[in-house]
């Protein structure tokens, strides 16, 4: 039953969250992760089930077709982590995962990884639309 709970109140958060996210913006930028390669990766397997990325994947995928929105997928090989969200600068040090924060050496600003690769993610998501962004914006 205990897990029965669980699981019942992972799915409701997960629809409630994709929900609100596809109905405010027009457009859904995604990295298209590998869900099925990394969880061999026995360090992460249990967190990326737990947070069920490709449950939530899937619901996003439907959601933006269901509601005439766009759901825009950023190659999983983008360096979105290692990009400076201000210039530009490619930073290959920050592809070691342990790097959760960073100041990037050509203009000196400090990037927490997650945001700055968010930011990244968002702007490419962008570009791959040619610029087209409705009138509520764009999710990252």
């Amino acid at each position: 039953k205990i897990h029965e709970k669980i699981a019942n109140v992972r799915h409701d958060y997960l629809h409630k969250i994709s929900t609100y996210l596809v109905k405010n913006h027009d457009i859904i930028g995604m990295e298209s992760l590998q869900v099925k390669n990394m969880v061999k990766n026995h360090h992460l397997a249990k967190s990326i089930h737990d947070a069920s990325w490709s449950k939530f994947k899937d619901l996003i995928t439907y959601k933006t077709e269901w509601y005439g929105k766009q759901k825009v997928e950023v190659d999983a090989y983008f360096p979105s982590s290692q990009l400076c969200a201000n210039c530009g600068y490619h930073n290959k040090r920050v592809k070691d995962l342990a790097v959760r924060e960073w100041t990037c050496p050509n203009c000196k600003s400090i990037h927490d990884r997650d945001i700055n690769a968010a930011i990244n993610i968002k702007n490419e998501a962008l570009r791959l639309v040619n610029g087209t962004v409705g009138t509520t914006g764009i999710a990252y």
